[in-house]
């Protein structure tokens, strides 16, 4: 097929992730100020969107805590420089299993599994004017860990984000994330024109090979907005590829921690190299305002 390269780009930084990264670079944000501030230098660098998970200040594992939300959220709206804030709500539905031999009982120290309400509390607290939605149920690389979106939760968190007026973006990890992803518009849990993250190259999902990639994209209606990212040393590829084949970017320390071979990064340089590379493609980087246009997004103003 043809390609339709993207002329108006927008670039999501995700910020920190829940991935072990804390101790593998002194650039990951731990606080809340601190993961505020690298979101707010990356939106100088040229990032439209940040992306926000938090971590506990102390140890710098994931965390859900509404407080560390709430203050991420603050500061950012605080900031004098402009950002969408989208807010992780894929938190809370983790199984780790007992092993190949005896499943259950599950680990019960590692597993996190909560209900629709409680994942989606800090969404209703700090109305982001974006939240993730994890379209589906993934094997990541750990031998006994499974990331769990049964239809009846992401029906029930779907809605929730409709009624907030939050706007959902679809975390696609392969192709039948995105087939459930048209149900759910198709149904009226979602509305239409929805939002989707192309992730690639998480194991085991979509493998992040470009046959893979325009699989993903043609599974896309016309009417959506889309973005893609990939993994460590791809993650600056798919910049180009994704912007070759229509959509947005998303770079980040959630995804890559390296700038160069050996050179650990922050999210602005990681962003600026980005915008670099778009541009040098002959597209143009999209500020927040912009993209609250093209996706129908209202400014929230600062947590009261």
């Amino acid at each position: 097929m043809p390609l339709s390269m993207n002329r108006n780009v927008f670039i999501t930084c995700a910020v920190t992730g829940s991935g072990s990264t804390q101790d593998r670079s002194p650039h990951v944000p731990r606080s809340p100020k601190e993961i505020a501030d690298s979101a707010i230098d990356a939106a100088r660098a040229g990032a439209a969107v940040v992306h926000c998970h938090v971590r506990d200040p102390e140890t710098g594992t994931p965390s859900r805590r509404l407080e560390l939300f709430r203050e991420v959220t603050e500061r950012i709206r605080a900031a004098e420089v402009d950002v969408v804030l989208n807010l992780t709500a894929g938190m809370g539905g983790d199984i780790v299993f007992g092993g190949v031999e005896a499943p259950l009982p599950v680990d019960a120290g590692a597993t996190d599994m909560i209900g629709a309400t409680e994942r989606m509390a800090h969404i209703a607290e700090c109305l982001p004017e974006i939240c993730t939605l994890d379209c589906g149920t993934m094997n990541f690389a750990e031998a006994d860990y499974v990331m769990t979106n049964t239809p009846g939760m992401l029906r029930a968190m779907g809605a929730m984000m409709t009624r907030l007026g939050v706007k959902p973006e679809i975390e696609a990890f392969d192709t039948g994330h995105l087939w459930f992803a048209r149900q759910l518009v198709e149904e009226g849990t979602l509305a239409p024109q929805a939002l989707v993250q192309l992730c690639m190259g998480v194991p085991w999902g979509a493998p992040n090979d470009l046959n893979t990639l325009m699989a993903m994209v043609n599974n896309v209606p016309d009417d959506w907005h889309w973005s893609a990212f990939s993994l460590g040393r791809d993650q600056m590829p798919y910049v180009t590829a994704s912007v070759l084949a229509g959509g947005n970017v998303r770079v980040g320390l959630e995804d890559n921690l390296y700038l160069d071979r050996g050179v650990l990064a922050t999210n602005a340089q990681l962003v600026e190299r980005a915008v670099t590379l778009v541009e040098n493609m002959g597209a143009r980087v999209i500020g927040p305002t912009e993209v609250r246009e093209t996706l129908g997004l209202t400014k929230r103003a600062p947590v009261a």
